[in-house]
């Protein structure tokens, strides 16, 4: 046992930090051809540091957790270790140098008697993986050596030196093939492990679903029953329901007979009603014509109606056109009010210009060669302060015409001025007359008009 193996010794380090992973997995249940230890020598001696050469299989994956101890030969458990060291993992398993592996054992933690011991591999779950050949822990005293003394015993020792030697060779040959068999039980071993794995699995899920399926038609049979028991009383129920209704039948009979009775009443009353209703058929074809003729007459109102808003839509939008060209006369007009206003404002500053002219030049109104009618003679008036009378008589005259000069609109026959009136004398352009020679200039030529005036003084 671990407490037995233990003792006369002191702990690793790795063992006062924490105990390697073990079980209680029995011999039958190790895979010892795994990991195969190299180079294990029958016997080491004691005060010396043990190292221990080991290689992994090529189906072999180590794991963090897995160690190598050194158990007495007789061990049944991977508890009974007497030391043990962690593994190193190496970091390519790929590589053929990586499953070469090695591990040393301090000399310390090492058996101190002579007794046999192997390695052994130990993974992560407590199993063991590989073990190697017996070993001892002894000094090499004289009894190790062989000291020959005659050729005939030479001869025998080399003899039989020959024999072990085979021996240990068909020996290593059988190791070998029970290897590679107990690989191959072991592969073939595994595969079985999972397909029964598998079949646990799905036999797990088949007495499940088995389980389900027999909890569902436990509670269907109940349903069945709690229906059947309803249904038990619901059949009661109807047989006193038909007895119930077989005596309402009874009595539904005799009011039957009644009302057959009542039935040929009703039929001589229907004959009497079917008279009446042909005298009302023929009342009501009638008044259908009666209203034919009412929706006639309001169909030919509908119609009249709809040319009378026709022509009131017309007669608005006359009305609009009329009054949208009324604005317009309207806005025109204002626009020629103002324009008659701004000229006689002209006119006047005209005639104080006229007047400075005159003032300028020292000439008198009664020497001028020519006299403008006053307004009480019928003209436009005479302004007596001019010396060669009013250069804009013309203007003035058409500007302030005489009633009698007045005509009526070609457009609208109106005998005072209109819209039309003024929108052509709009047009007119504005002339002026020279009062000496009677040169008409246009209105734009204001200034040659008055150096011509000027020059008929020089």
């Amino acid at each position: 046992m671990p407490s037995e193996s233990l003792l006369g010794r002191t702990p690793t380090m790795e063992e006062t930090i924490k105990d390697p992973p073990t079980s209680a997995v029995l011999l039958d249940h190790c895979h010892f051809s795994q990991v195969i230890f190299n180079s294990v020598e029958k016997f080491y001696t004691p005060g010396g540091d043990v190292t221990c050469h080991y290689t992994f299989t090529q189906h072999f994956i180590p794991r963090r957790k897995d160690w190598i101890g050194i158990f007495r030969v007789g061990w049944k458990t991977t508890r009974e270790y007497y030391t043990f060291m962690w593994v190193t993992l190496p970091i390519d398993l790929n590589n053929k140098s990586a499953k070469q592996q090695e591990v040393q054992f301090k000399a310390y933690y090492l058996p101190k008697d002579d007794e046999y011991y192997q390695f052994c591999y130990v993974d992560e779950d407590g199993v063991v993986r590989g073990a190697s050949i017996p070993f001892q822990f002894r000094p090499e005293n004289e009894e190790d050596i062989l000291v020959v003394t005659t050729q005939g015993e030479v001869e025998e020792i080399e003899q039989h030196n020959k024999e072990l030697c085979k021996e240990n060779q068909e020996l290593k040959d059988s190791c070998v093939s029970l290897q590679k068999q107990n690989s191959d039980m072991q592969a073939e071993l595994q595969k079985k492990q999972e397909e029964l794995e598998t079949l646990q699995s799905i036999n797990k899920k088949l007495e499940l679903k088995v389980k389900e399926q027999k909890d569902y038609w436990e509670t269907e049979l109940l349903q069945l029953k709690e229906q059947n028991q309803k249904m038990s009383s619901e059949n009661e129920k109807m047989g006193i329901r038909v007895d119930q209704l077989q005596a309402q039948l009874s009595t539904q009979e005799k009011e039957m007979e009644k009302l057959v009775q009542g039935d040929q009443d009703k039929t001589e009353q229907l004959e009497q009603l079917k008279k009446e209703n042909d005298h009302l058929f023929l009342s009501l074809t009638e008044q259908r014509k009666d209203q034919k003729k009412l929706e006639q007459t309001v169909e030919q109102m509908k119609q009249n109606e709809t040319t009378a808003m026709k022509k009131q839509q017309e007669l608005m939008d006359e009305n609009f056109d009329l009054s949208k060209r009324l604005s317009e006369n309207k806005i025109i007009c204002n626009a020629l009010q103002r324009e008659k206003e701004r000229l006689e404002g002209e006119n006047d500053l005209l005639k104080r210009e006229n007047s400075r002219l005159l003032s300028y030049m020292g000439l008198d109104f009664n020497s001028l060669p020519y006299q403008v009618p006053t307004s009480d003679e019928g003209g436009a008036g005479q302004n007596p302060g001019l010396a060669y009378g009013n250069p804009y008589s013309g203007i003035q005259e058409s500007s302030s015409p005489s009633p009698l000069s007045i005509k009526k609109c070609p457009i609208c026959k109106a005998d005072d001025i209109c819209d039309h009136t003024l929108e052509q004398q709009q047009m007119q352009p504005l002339c002026l007359n020279c009062p000496i020679c009677d040169k008409i200039f246009p209105a734009t030529e204001k200034q040659i008009f008055e150096d011509h005036v000027f020059c008929h003084s020089l």
